[in-house]
């Protein structure tokens, strides 16, 4: 009878500590759910606020104020990077940082930035999931927007870029 017991104690301990360590935090997934509540069907590119390039390069051209956000590296960024008036760069191992935050509007559109959009999606969406609700992430980051970009496109007009 001891060692059956034992053996049944021994299963319950492993079970309820299996059962008590969790493979994920259960305090953010009610956060994340509803962040991602709207991404559904043919609408979760906007539901994820994804901007592609053709509507970055609109918005750029139409005056409107906005704010781009490049989390890539300094070494990238001072290569190769945005020239707008109200672009900053942060790379995304210190845009958590308060002073870094405290740099980013609430009250216009943020786009970020990086060179394929995988940063960037990842910097936007964690941006979102603690509040910045004005943020979008350009599709195919940088590298899409040389590659779309051209003295033909650059000086389209809004009507036709934003048809095309």
């Amino acid at each position: 009878m001891g060692k059956k017991f034992l053996v049944l104690a021994s299963a319950v301990a492993l079970l309820l500590a299996a059962s008590a360590g969790s493979a994920y935090d259960t305090g953010l997934v009610g956060g994340y759910a509803q962040l991602f509540a709207p991404v559904k069907g043919v609408t979760a590119g906007k539901g994820l606020h994804v901007m592609t390039v053709p509507a970055f390069v609109d918005l750029v051209k139409s005056g409107k104020e906005l704010v781009t956000v490049d989390v890539r590296t300094p070494a990238e960024a001072r290569v190769f990077g945005m020239t707008l008036p109200t672009s900053l760069s942060i790379p995304i191992d210190q845009l958590f940082q308060p002073a870094n935050l405290d740099r980013i509007p609430t009250d216009k559109p943020v786009v970020v930035i990086c060179h394929s959009g995988a940063r960037a999606i990842a910097a936007g969406t964690a941006l979102r999931h603690i509040g910045f609700n004005n943020v979008y992430v350009l599709k195919g980051g940088l590298k899409e927007l040389a590659g779309y970009l051209s003295a033909k496109t650059a000086n389209l007009p809004v009507k036709k870029i934003a048809s095309q």
